[in-house]
């Protein structure tokens, strides 16, 4: 066994009890594997399961992610709001422990590829081969390629093989070619990639972190505002957009608040910008535009450069996004044109936050799109985290941190748990998980000061426990099954817990969830099961109303 393989062993162990103790080694392989391959896509814990499928069924797949422009892709994309020649990428991961590369796997691959990416098959002709979760996102992948179809999307497919061995060898390198030669043809313009995962690349992976200091190089010297606080200075078009792309010219995710505000693509504003930079008239782009805001942990100066830590772009995300669109898609040779630049170091979070809100400002844009500087949301992170539960406002802060993953809760999740809990909606927690924050009326519904905040800690400790007991649950359920039963089976718990249908706001505040026995998840989880199978089990009931009404219908107080 080489070192690596021992290395990674060990922290394989060590993560697992730390963070996942509840995972078998197996199941948190898998994990562990996903979040490596897909680190430089900043997604959260529960993004990362959302896309583990691997059980009986899963045609050696694994995780199962597509990503439209950088983004997840999930069940309610519409992608409208995407440009010309959009970037579609479906990743397929396959994990295994063992301690080499073998070519069954590859011919695994190779077979499943030609079901999936074969448009001409109905998915619905699949489904006694394939699990539910496969289906789901061989769905998704072609509801992406119809609805981007005119706008002509650049599809790559990334296939991963993960295991504990070495590099592998001449015969299963050239299965991989046939792999590629699957995709290609089906997708002929295709770009296709086969990628050898084996332990030492796997522990370089883990070992990889998020860069966090950049450099900027400036146009004119910067001017200090106060001391070393804060920079005014003018940067080169073509010298920020290197300072907001990695090294594959792909934009850099983890610079923008995303979970903050989110490019508003066609908006008056935005075509304006692009208009100004296609359009090279004798104005300077910075007499024309309000420039960016940058805030960051450190800053220092010196030779016409700024060394800037832990960088966050908190205004501009519009006039950062232009000008990548501008110079991965014009003739940009010879643009000398500049950027107004603002650098500060904030002295402190709540200082952060007012600087974001201050300074938003350029786009119209609804309250929605700034939810992680909210007041209400920095209350409920102070009020989970002594009761154990990490309340994730900005975005991956406690994963980072190295924080158990079963005690972790983001924005969008704890949206989905209390519009099941306290809304009675699991329908629409489970068919809009990302649009439910872009409605004002939702997002008003879920989050505001006349909620008792007591609330929020109910809602995610019963979900948290419901999700707990799902795991357990024997014959063991696929996640595809469990994703689909979550919210509803959270939502009738709560309702025996407190011996009502659609308990108030102030009822649910006074819960204990540690109530919430085994024996009340069992009858909740039986009443769901029973009533789901009965409408046909399929993901269109769990996304519709009629389950909901049904299990309202058959409620009985006397259950507790």
């Amino acid at each position: 066994m080489s070192n690596d393989r021992i290395i990674l062993d060990e922290i394989l162990e060590q993560s697992r009890k730390a963070r996942a103790p509840k995972h078998s080694p197996a199941a948190f392989l898998e994990l562990f594997a996903s979040e490596q391959v897909l680190k430089d896509y900043d997604l959260s814990a529960d993004e990362i399961e959302s896309g583990l499928i691997g059980d009986g069924g899963d045609g050696g797949i694994d995780g199962f992610y597509l990503f439209a422009n950088g983004e997840l892709v999930r069940d309610d994309f519409d992608g409208s709001g995407l440009k010309r020649d959009p970037k579609l990428e479906l990743i397929l991961i396959q994990t295994k422990s063992a301690s080499g590369f073998a070519e069954t796997p590859i011919e695994r691959f190779i077979t499943v590829t030609d079901d999936i990416l074969d448009l001409s098959h109905p998915v619905s002709e699949l489904s006694t081969v394939y699990n539910a979760g496969l289906l789901e996102g061989v769905n998704r992948f072609r509801l992406a390629n119809q609805v981007l179809a005119l706008r002509f999307p650049r599809l790559k497919v990334l296939y991963y093989y993960v295991c504990k061995g070495g590099r592998p060898d001449l015969s299963v390198q050239r299965k991989s070619e046939k792999l590629r030669q699957s995709v290609k043809d089906k997708f002929p313009s295709a770009e296709v990639e086969v990628v050898f995962v084996g332990a030492s690349e796997l522990l370089a992976l883990a070992r990889k972190s998020t860069k966090t200091t950049f450099t900027l190089k400036l146009a004119e010297n910067p001017v200090s505002s106060t001391g070393d606080v804060g920079f005014v200075c003018l940067v080169a078009l073509r010298d920020y957009n290197s300072f907001i792309t990695d090294e594959h010219g792909t934009l850099r995710k983890n610079i923008f608040e995303a979970n903050v505000r989110d490019y508003q693509r066609h908006t008056s504003v935005n075509d304006a910008i692009q208009s100004t930079l296609i359009n090279r008239d004798l104005e300077d782009f910075w007499w024309l535009n309000n420039g960016v805001t940058v805030i960051a942990s450190r800053a220092s100066a010196g030779a016409k450069e700024l060394t800037i830590e832990d960088p966050q772009i908190v205004n501009g995300l519009q006039t950062s996004t232009e000008i990548y669109n501008y110079f991965a898609s014009s003739n940009t040779e010879g643009d000398a044109r500049r950027l107004l630049v603002r650098v500060i170091v904030p002295s402190s979070g709540a200082s952060s936050d007012k600087i974001i809100k201050a300074t938003n400002s350029q786009n119209q844009v609804q309250q929605a799109s700034l939810r992680a500087t909210d007041k209400i949301h920095r209350d409920i992170e102070e009020y989970l985290k002594p009761r154990g539960i990490f309340y994730d406002r900005r975005k991956n802060f406690y994963k980072n941190e190295g924080k158990p993953l079963d005690a972790i809760i983001g924005i969008p999740m704890l949206a989905q748990s209390v519009m099941s809990i306290l809304l009675g909606r699991p329908d629409d927690a489970r068919a809009r998980p990302s649009s439910l924050l872009k409605n004002d009326a939702d997002y008003q519904q879920i989050y505001s000061q006349d909620i008792p905040i007591n609330v929020y800690f109910v809602c995610a400790a019963i979900l948290r426990l419901t999700d707990d007991y799902l795991r357990g649950v024997q014959p063991p359920l696929i996640p595809r099954d469990r994703n689909n039963l979550r919210f509803y089976v959270a939502m009738y718990a709560t309702y025996i817990l407190a011996g009502k249908w659609r308990p108030s706001r102030n009822e649910v505040a006074s819960l204990d969830p540690l109530g919430l026995t085994a024996a009340i998840l069992t009858k909740a989880y039986d009443a769901v099961t029973a009533e789901f199978l009965n409408l046909g089990a399929t993901d269109v009931i769990a996304k519709g109303p009629e389950l909901v009404r049904t299990l309202e219908q058959n409620f009985v107080v006397s259950e507790t």
